[in-house]
């Protein structure tokens, strides 16, 4: 199956007990979509295909920008103005000639996504709007595909595995699309270049696992990756039920609404005027709270669910983080399970 040249390549691989031939076969067997291949994209293309995966697609209808240099690092700056799409193949043709590439220069949609997904194994997904995650995810969900996710923000990741021999899906973390007018992208909010590279290669990680069958993965799990205070958090993510969707997809651009998020002077004057009235919930890790906090109660994002019974009912919650993320996800993670006012504390304690 591998010729002379193919087992030298991937023999510091193959040595390894829990991959050996029958992993690197598996592997050349496998087929993977890649939904994005900018920043996210780049180190899990690069790493897959020097893994000596069979087959891989690229779906992506952008152009390579100076600006994207920085962390999209597969390219060159004599690709400004090439599709990613066809760049990314012609690279990664050259780092493994014995992959089999395929380019699709165009926007993952509802009118295309069946017909894509369904000719490959696993799908992974590193595109950076929300509209095209739910898709990617619901279309996975219609196939019976698996998923590796990934997102980054500023200086923070977040990487997942969903749809996996039963497991939740990203509709279980986030069961609705947050205000378009309220998520920012690297454009408007930056992101520092080598954060990626760090989640990317978390991506390619799990995506190899799943392939060969071996070790943990993550799902069931949300691994949040801090690079600038070098945190890390794994979160365990349930199984919520949901309306079976039907494969007809179509996803939308959420629509403008007005989300549940204060600032810090806001709060202030809220704790002021009516301190009875506002119940502030930090749900960062234990020792993060007892290191510094504004005041509250400290309920981390893994354990809110479980008691979700010492949130007050009468009162304004709001919930609160090191940077606004995590406290944004507790809202969507117990919206359906309470009633009350929540609101999420704009940019976090910092």
């Amino acid at each position: 199956m591998f010729e002379g040249e193919e087992l030298k390549r991937y023999s510091k691989q193959t040595i390894l007990p829990e991959i050996g031939l029958p992993g690197q076969e598996k592997l050349k067997n496998a087929k993977v979509l890649m939904v994005g291949a900018g920043g996210l994209g780049c180190p899990v293309l690069q790493y897959l295909t020097a893994a000596g995966l069979g087959e891989i697609g690229i779906v992506d209808d952008d152009v390579v920008d100076l600006s994207n240099l920085h962390r999209q690092i597969l390219y060159t700056t004599a690709d400004r103005g090439r599709s990613k799409a066809d760049a990314a193949k012609e690279k990664l043709t050259l780092l493994n000639p014995y992959v089999n590439i395929t380019a699709y220069n165009k926007r993952f949609t509802s009118g295309n996504a069946l017909g894509i997904c369904k000719h490959y194994d696993l799908v992974i997904d590193g595109s950076d709007n929300f509209s095209t995650r739910y898709l990617v995810n619901d279309t996975c969900a219609a196939l019976n595909k698996p998923l590796v996710f990934g997102s980054i923000f500023k200086f923070e990741g977040h990487v997942a595995v969903f749809n996996y021999q039963g497991g939740p899906d990203y509709r279980d973390v986030f069961p609705e699309a947050p205000p378009i007018d309220e998520v920012p992208n690297c454009a408007e909010a930056g992101v520092l270049g080598v954060l990626p590279g760090i989640i990317g290669t978390y991506m390619a990680n799990e995506a190899i696992k799943m392939i060969c069958g071996i070790g943990e993965t993550l799902s069931g799990k949300l691994m949040t990756i801090n690079a600038l205070n070098n945190t890390t958090s794994v979160f365990k993510v349930g199984k919520q039920q949901k309306k079976a969707k039907s494969l007809d997809i179509n996803i939308t651009e959420p629509v403008p609404t007005t989300h549940p998020e204060i600032t810090m002077d806001e709060l202030n004057n809220w704790l002021t005027g009516s301190p009875g009235e506002v119940q502030l919930v930090d749900v960062r890790e234990t020792y993060e709270f007892e290191d510094y906090n504004i005041g509250g109660i400290n309920l981390p994002l893994y354990e809110l669910k479980e008691h979700i019974g010492l949130l007050p009912p009468n009162k304004k919650l709001v919930f609160c983080c090191q940077t606004g993320q995590r406290s944004k996800i507790a809202i969507q993670l117990i919206k359906a399970l309470y009633q009350g006012q929540m609101y999420s504390l704009k940019n976090g304690i910092i």
